[in-house]
């Protein structure tokens, strides 16, 4: 745990009591904050007290004598509406932070120049989190990874010089976190998201601009028009901007050229490290969340040797394009985080003869956004609700069955892989689809899916997924 000592001797309120909601509120309580904290769930409030964490309902409170309000990024700031604490809070002149904003802070009181990787963008945080703090564990650096991707942020190690923080961060918690001063922030991408908590694209494109506005160097993917408008805008401020491109060579900065990639310096081009052979970063999209990883990596003082031994080695991330096991010339991969079309494009795009898995709760527009993929696809396997919209959409295109069941499927789809002369084939579940008519979220289903793939017999697990 951190404690939060720059709020020693402060009156702070907080709202939402979570997980990391909780640990914020005992943070400061041991920085010696005097800590009243709310939520409206009577569950949780229980639970905070049985933590010691001195909980009373904030619309009785004076606040007059808080110094901060802490609050939940889970929890609405300006749209649809603020929550009725934040109007308390803006009535009293109250300053509205966020975890990460105490984290910032405790930082810059500590320890300064303790490197600290920060992480945001539309698409890829959590792989370009994973990613970044695995390079730099496998490098011997003493690594710290939260945020939002496993431990909330005041759970880690308190600051000190010879340790590296890698944060996650999304547009909530930027939103509450003003000071927020990594030593390199990353921006993959920018495409419409949360638009219902934050208005317009435009809102939601400055909020993640702040990030790497506030860092010494900032990372930019210039894939998108968005981001290509930031990078601008902050070199022109006299900030330090790398950018990177997935797609584009650039005369300055990383970029990626099949599975080498490139760093460019004054139209001079050279090959810094390669994902060939890494089955655990295919694609486009992977190839830009590693050239963010290595740029920040270079920034905190990895060697390029450094970076190429931590990419070889990257597991990958449980249901994120994650190789499950093998069976002769058949791979078995579990996308179940691909909760719509858009998230599934990235994996059918990755792959060339494809048993696909797909279904469940549909999103609006279905799998018509994916129709350029269908050659590459052998057979479909449809399951749950979606399986007859689906299959209208496949049509006489793309052979399929409506399997009806996960279970079914990867039983079908693995038999039917076997037979396939080409050589190479994939059996991938990439839903694009919401999971809640089947199982309880993607993480379930993703675990269905690699409990069936390996009951198979004879199938060759592929181990160390995190």
């Amino acid at each position: 745990m951190i404690p939060a000592q720059t709020f020693a001797n402060k009156k702070v309120a907080l709202f939402g009591l979570g997980g990391s909601g909780r640990a914020t509120a005992l943070a400061l309580k041991e920085g010696g904050a005097e800590v009243l904290a709310w939520d409206d769930n009577p569950d949780s409030i229980t639970k905070a007290a049985e933590s010691g964490i001195p909980v009373g309902d904030l619309r009785a409170a004076d606040w007059s004598g808080f110094a901060s309000f802490v609050l939940s990024p889970g929890v609405p700031l300006t749209h649809p509406k603020p929550h009725w604490t934040v109007e308390l809070a803006r009535g009293a002149g109250v300053e509205i932070i966020g975890d990460i904003e105490l984290f910032a802070r405790e930082r810059t009181a500590r320890a300064p120049d303790a490197p600290f990787v920060a992480i945001t963008g539309t698409n890829g945080k959590s792989t370009t989190t994973a990613l970044t703090s695995h390079v730099l564990a496998d490098a011997g650096r003493d690594t710290q990874m939260g945020g939002n991707i496993g431990r909330a942020v005041m759970t880690l190690d308190p600051p000190r010089a010879d340790k590296h923080y890698v944060v996650e961060c999304s547009s909530y918690q930027i939103e509450l976190a003003p000071s927020v001063n990594p030593s390199a922030g990353i921006l993959l991408n920018l495409t419409p998201d949360h638009l219902d908590r934050h208005g317009t694209i435009q809102h939601y494109a400055s909020i993640k601009e702040r990030l790497v506005a506030g860092s010494e160097t900032a990372i930019i993917g210039v894939d998108d028009v968005f981001c290509v408008q930031i990078a601008d805008r902050l070199e022109r401020a006299g900030k330090e901007v790398v950018r990177i491109s997935k797609r584009l060579p650039l005369t300055d900065g990383l970029f990626a050229d099949g599975a080498n990639l490139m760093q460019a310096e004054n139209g001079r081009f050279s090959r810094i490290a390669t994902l060939e052979d890494i089955g655990s970063l295919r694609g486009q999209h992977n190839a830009q969340n590693a050239l963010a990883a290595i740029a920040a990596c270079m920034k905190v003082g990895l060697s390029p040797r450094e970076i190429q031994s931590g990419l070889d080695s990257f597991p990958g991330l449980a249901h994120r394009m994650e190789q499950v096991g093998h069976k002769d010339h058949v791979l078995f991969v579990n996308d179940s985080k691909a909760t719509n079309a858009d998230a599934a494009a990235p994996a059918l795009s990755s792959f060339g003869r494809i048993y696909w898995i797909a279904g469940g709760l549909a999103k609006e527009g279905g799998i018509e956004p994916l129709r350029s993929f269908f050659p590459r696809i052998a057979k479909a396997y449809l399951i749950g609700e979606a399986a007859p919209a689906f299959s209208a959409t496949l049509g006489e295109t793309v052979p399929y069955e409506i399997s009806g069941t996960l279970d079914a499927a990867v039983e079908h789809a693995a038999a039917d892989a076997a037979r396939d002369g080409s050589g190479e084939a994939v059996v991938l579940l990439s839903p694009a689809c919401a999971s809640f008519d089947q199982f309880k979220n993607f993480e379930v289903r993703g675990d269905a899916f690699r409990t069936a793939v390996n009951a198979i017999k004879g199938m060759q697990a592929i181990g160390g997924i995190r």
